[in-house]
């Protein structure tokens, strides 16, 4: 853990934050003219705040670097999933279970593959006091978090990642590696999309689409 980072601000708490507002949004005015002030950017990790503000420009020059090793046509075959400007007005994904998968974009270093599709895996969004919050449930690997707002079309996801059979959740900002930053976005009737701008590892840019399987009562 790097010296410089003293953030010691539990999911829990993003959440209680998160959820007393929203709960309560006629006393909580600021909160909803300007929510990413008052809930996420005066909490999140000084490189997450980067890795979200340069997220276009990172995308762009993952999608580059994946066309000039010859993944033009996969790119093009993913439609609106791969395209930076795709995203339309946000409708908040209701509660339940979702089909996922997750594509790769760029290499962060030779050697490295410069495209990756995975095969699709479940994950699920849940309402707890008015929080939103996101899971993905199996894989080695497994973000975990909270989905909370910034504008017409988008929200932002902070969290941590959760390894191989842990059961706890670190908390966000105790490891710069497990943290998770990434964005939200709407880019069809039943379709979402998270965008993970420059990840700790291997890709550029990691695009993760959701799809309703089930949707459960808020």
């Amino acid at each position: 853990m790097k010296s410089h980072r003293t953030l010691r601000w539990s999911l829990l708490g993003m959440a209680s934050l998160a959820g007393g507002c929203a709960s309560h949004e006629a006393a909580c005015p600021a909160f909803a003219a300007n929510p990413a002030s008052q809930i996420w950017h005066s909490k999140i990790d000084k490189a997450d705040n980067d890795r979200l503000r340069k997220w276009r420009d990172v995308w762009v020059k993952a999608l580059a670097d994946a066309r000039s090793a010859g993944f033009g046509a996969q790119i093009d075959a993913e439609g609106p999933l791969l395209d930076p400007d795709a995203a339309i007005p946000l409708k908040e994904p209701p509660a339940g279970i979702y089909s996922c998968r997750t594509v790769k974009l760029g290499a962060q270093s030779p050697g490295r593959l410069h495209y990756v599709s995975y095969p699709s895996f479940n994950c699920r969004i849940s309402r707890e006091n008015g929080t939103l919050r996101f899971a993905k449930l199996n894989g080695p690997q497994r973000p975990i978090g909270v989905l909370l707002p910034q504008t017409d079309k988008r929200m932002v996801l902070l969290g941590t990642l959760q390894l191989g059979d842990e059961r706890n959740t670190l908390a966000y900002g105790r490891d710069e590696e497990r943290d998770v930053a990434a964005l939200l976005e709407r880019i069809g009737d039943q379709r979402w999309r998270l965008v993970f701008p420059s990840p700790h590892f291997e890709s550029l840019t990691d695009i993760m689409e959701l799809v309703p399987k089930r949707t459960a009562l808020r």
